[in-house]
Formats: structure tokens, sequence, C-alpha cells
């Protein structure tokens, strides 16, 4: 954590990491830090900002093809203080885009390349179709069943030295040997949209425990966030008539 008591959380490029709502992530976290009476702070950094180094939280989020260009410019000419970031103990989150772009690189349809900064030791490939719907993933204990919503084409292949976030029970996921996500240290990536930190309020408090530095968190009223979890737990998770009219429904866009 930060050298003063006020917890940092940075939203990296909310203009253009921030298509698919994932600004809630950065929401969440702050949110359930001062409910247990941690002071704390949504940052945004824009796009034509360095990036910080003395934030707590980096979150970053999806984005359509251009803006991710444009962001990954970004990510690169700051990738030396992230990567100070993360070594002094800073959490990052990436989703969908961001997943991508802090890996190696990502290789698209036509072969152009875009370079990530390497944070995660991982490749992803654009894949023959797209990747869409609701997703069910079983994590590592004592992280329970986890839920999202995925909407790319990338093809994610892992290195050594970084695990999957979990194993793929419905949908894509990483679009290879049914895994989800990828996890080294305090950096995780997740194709999870929902917001990911808002279905599942026990990935939101494992990464909140991390950036606090403290083993454990007082317990929260998560009435409201489990039902939304079960419910969409139930969703992903459809088969049959139910699945079909959902898929019939996604295939309209």
């Amino acid at each position: 954590m930060s050298g003063d008591s006020t917890l940092r959380v940075g939203f990296v490029y909310p203009e253009l990491l921030g298509t698919y709502g994932d600004r809630g992530n950065a929401v969440v976290l702050v949110q359930r830090a001062r409910w247990r009476g941690h002071p704390a702070e949504l940052v945004e950094v824009p796009a034509d900002a360095p990036i910080p180094t003395g934030l707590d939280v980096y979150l970053l989020g999806g984005g359509e093809d251009d803006p991710m260009h444009l962001a990954g410019a970004g990510l690169r000419a700051s990738r030396g203080a992230i990567g100070r970031a993360v070594d002094a103990g800073a959490v990052v989150l990436a989703v969908c885009g961001g997943f991508q772009l802090v890996g190696h690189r990502y290789v698209a349809a036509d072969g152009t390349v875009l370079e990530g900064i390497g944070l995660l030791d991982l490749e992803t490939r654009a894949g023959p179709t797209r990747l869409i719907g609701e997703v069910v993933v079983d994590p590592e204990p004592p992280l329970p069943r986890l839920t999202g919503f995925e909407n790319h084409w990338g093809r994610t292949t892992l290195g050594a030295g970084v695990a999957p976030l979990g194993r793929v029970v419905t949908g894509g996921g990483n679009g290879a040997g049914r895994v989800e996500g990828a996890r080294a240290g305090r950096v995780l990536g997740t194709y999870l949209h929902g917001p990911v930190l808002v279905r599942n309020p026990a990935l939101a408090d494992r990464l909140l425990a991390d950036a606090l530095d403290v083993r454990a968190l007082e317990p929260l009223d998560t009435e409201l966030e489990d039902r939304l979890r079960i419910e969409r737990l139930h969703a992903g998770t459809a088969r049959g008539p139910r699945r079909w009219w959902r898929d019939r429904l996604l295939a309209r866009g």
C-alpha cells in the first residue's frame, strides 16, 4: 500500500478501456474498503497522462480495436512505472483487452501485432469465432465459483510460471485448454466482464486484501451481491431450451 493511509485505486485510460462498464471494478474496491473503515479514493488516469507509480491498484478494462492500439502505446510508454509499482506490491486487475495488453502481444486475424507490456507471460491470437456469452469458472480454493460475461476473439496461451484464474465450467474462457484468465503474484488477468468484481465479491475482497496488505478482511453483508451472483451462475449453467434461447438472443446481437 502507498505511503499514506489512503488506498489509491487507479482506473487506467477510462476513455479507451472503459467500453464494457469495467469502471465498476474500481467503484467496488473503493466502496468495499470504505465500508470497512479504510480511506480509499478512485484515481482515473486519462490516456494523455503518464501512469503514476504511487497507486495501490491498477485496473484496466476492455476496449475496441483502435482504442486498444492507443492504450497499448500509452502502456508501453509507462511500462517502467507499472513494473516498479508491481515490484513494490501493487495489485493489477486487467480485463479482456487489458488482459491481452499485459501479456507479450496480441496477433490479429490479419497478422497485425499489438505489443503488450509483458507483466504476464502470455500471448493472444485472434481466433476464427467470437466468444460471447455467460461464463462460469471454478478457481482454486478458497475462492468460490466465479461468474462473468465474455465478448472477445482472443485465444490466449499461458507461459511458464503463469497459472490460470480457474477452470472453465461453461463458456470459452481463454479459448484453449478449458481455462480462464491468468495470475502471477498480484497481477491477475481475465476475460470476465460483468463487471467481474460486482458479480464476485469474494474475488473483490481477495484483491482488496492484497492491496491493503492484510491477511483477512472484516466480513460484510453481501446479501444483494450474493443474489446477483447466484442468478448469474444459474444463467451461465443453463441447459436445454433456456440455453438455446439465450444463445439465440446473443447471436442476434
